[in-house]
């Protein structure tokens, strides 16, 4: 218990002061959003309840998604967290792809990556994991995958009268993908990051939530900074994957 609070510590320590600014960004909008429901009722649909709800997720979503751009392997504790109360909101509004994709994929691979990243740690730097990178033709093959498994997706989808079936579809598929990458530490778990919060994004848009949609675009701004730094952390760090 020591090491993991000492490591918190040190990833909170190896933040920027951009990334606390977003975060305050992060928190205050989910509290307003919050207090405002209780006080005045909310003009986007959601309940009360569910509203506090969002505010956990959106701070623990943030950290989590800082700490995991920087390799911290702290990131996993504030994403199982994340995870738990984003499934309840998805549940709530009946997006039963992405649902899915929370309770019964990134719930288990968060446990295990967790595992395998403390496995992995960098000698030096020990709140952190090693950075690896994939080949040209297994970049080929998880494109290849996401395109084909999206489809089969958005089809089921469709059946279960899903609300916006094919942002839900490519982020299942690419969340499937992102996740199994990172889990093995790729850089290029990024790549798909970047294409899905761009598709988050969209998604928010058309059904309109201020604090998921804040949310996303910061995750969105953070992939570009991750892919920045597990590909620095990659040449500096280590070269296991040459």
């Amino acid at each position: 218990m020591k090491s993991i609070i000492n490591n918190i510590k040190k990833s909170f320590a190896d933040l920027t002061w951009y990334e606390y600014l977003m975060g305050e960004i992060m928190i205050g909008i989910a509290a307003i959003a919050m207090v405002q429901s209780f006080t005045q009722g909310n003009s986007d649909g959601n309940p009360a309840w569910l509203t506090a709800v969002n505010f956990v997720s959106a701070v623990c979503g943030v950290i989590c998604i800082f700490f995991t751009a920087k390799a911290n392997i702290s990131s996993f504790i504030f994403a199982l967290l994340n995870t738990i109360t984003y499934a309840v909101y998805l549940l709530y509004w009946r997006i039963w792809g992405t649902a899915a994709l929370e309770i019964f994929f990134y719930i288990p691979m968060n446990c295990l990556s967790w595992y395998f990243w403390a496995k992995h740690r960098d000698r030096e730097l020990t709140q952190k994991t090693k950075a690896k990178k994939l080949k040209k033709w297994q970049n080929l093959v998880c494109a290849l995958f996401v395109v084909v498994t999206a489809w089969i997706c958005h089809e089921i989808l469709v059946e279960m009268d899903g609300e916006v079936p094919w942002f839900d579809a490519f982020t299942l598929t690419i969340g499937v993908v992102a996740t199994i990458l990172a889990l093995l530490r790729y850089r290029e778990q990024y790549i798909w990051w970047i294409i899905t919060d761009i598709i988050s994004v969209g998604m928010y848009v058309a059904h309109f939530d201020a604090v998921y949609l804040t949310k996303r675009i910061i995750y969105l701004i953070m992939a570009f900074i991750g892919w920045a730094h597990w590909t620095r952390l990659n040449q500096q760090r280590n070269l296991e994957n040459e």
